[in-house]
């Protein structure tokens, strides 16, 4: 019988020495928007992979450096952080999507009717930075409207809900799956949205990684994993909010994942994958960024990403 205990010791400890850490990071506080990721963790998909996944939240403009710097082995990014990194030399590429359309959405309590209805009107924005403002920009551009002569941008940091509520702006940027929710629950009143998908059909936050992480087979792991994650938080949502809590706490809210999960999905997915990205979405919205001049001229959105990684047959 002790031998037999030794002998199951040793092979139990073989196995987690086996194990190898996968450093995540993701881009902001533990938040009910990565749920996925937590369930991937919670349920043991990572495991099944060989491997021991490690979390660790902060701003992407902190842990992009960790992951150049190989302190990190994927991070949990917009698109666009990917794309400007990789722009100005750095060896990133973006390889699986969670949100299969970018929820930002221009919000307000007034009628929208377009992009032409923003003329004349102040529009509240976190800053000039992020897939938010890439995505007014696309907007404005989309209508012929020109920031600052047509439509007043002010930087209001991530107060948009109660800047649009107290007239501060007429309307903001935000997120439909989250934002527009919080304003229509505490206003009491009908809040008005503006899709930008027209005029910028680029995907939400995904995995990015490094050409050192993505070389052999880790990244397939790490993806196949997180495809898992999506694929049980799309099934059964409220089981998946319960799992992934004791992480974000209080400050997540069911009404929000069970919004962001239509986006985790789409004709797109059931052909390639959870997690797969629409080349013709890409293509538009690195075309946008062209025009706007805050990519060169020539860009490729094969540059930026790749569904190399992505299992098709976790749909």
């Amino acid at each position: 019988m002790k031998r037999a205990a030794f002998l199951l010791l040793g092979l139990l400890a073989t196995s987690a020495s086996a194990q190898r850490t996968v450093n995540i990071g993701l881009g902001y506080n533990p938040d009910v928007q990565f749920t996925p990721f937590y369930v991937a963790d919670k349920l043991g998909y990572f495991r099944a992979e060989g491997l021991s996944v490690k979390y660790q939240h902060g701003y992407v403009s902190q842990l992009l450096p960790l992951l150049l710097q190989g302190k990190l082995d994927f991070v949990v990014g917009d698109p666009e952080d990917a794309i400007f990194a990789r722009n100005q030399g750095a060896d990133v590429r973006y390889v699986m999507t969670m949100y299969q359309k970018n929820p930002v959405t221009v919000f307000s309590l007034s009628p929208l009717n377009g992009p032409e209805s923003l003329k004349g009107k102040s529009v509240g924005i976190p800053g000039p930075f992020g897939s938010s403002y890439h995505a007014i920009q696309a907007v404005l551009d989309s209508a012929n409207l020109t920031e600052g002569r047509d439509v007043r941008l002010n930087s209001i940091g991530f107060t948009q809900v109660d800047a649009v509520r107290a007239g501060r702006v007429d309307a903001a940027v935000g997120y439909a799956n989250n934002d527009v929710l919080q304003l229509a629950r505490t206003s009491g009143k009908k809040v008005y949205t503006l899709d930008v998908e027209g005029a910028y059909p680029m995907v939400g936050v995904g995995l990015i990684g490094t050409g050192k992480s993505l070389t052999g087979d880790l990244a397939k792991k790490v993806v196949r994993a997180s495809q898992r994650g999506v694929k049980f938080t799309v099934a059964d949502p409220a089981r998946a909010f319960k799992l992934a809590q004791p992480v974000f706490g209080a400050s997540g809210s069911l009404d929000v994942l069970r919004a962001s999960v239509p986006l985790m999905t789409g004709p797109y997915t059931q052909a390639n994958g959870l997690g797969a990205m629409n080349p013709s979405a890409w293509t538009k919205a690195v075309a946008a960024l062209v025009k706007q001049g805050k990519l060169p001229a020539g860009s490729k959105a094969t540059d930026y990403y790749s569904n190399a990684y992505i299992s098709k047959t976790l749909k």
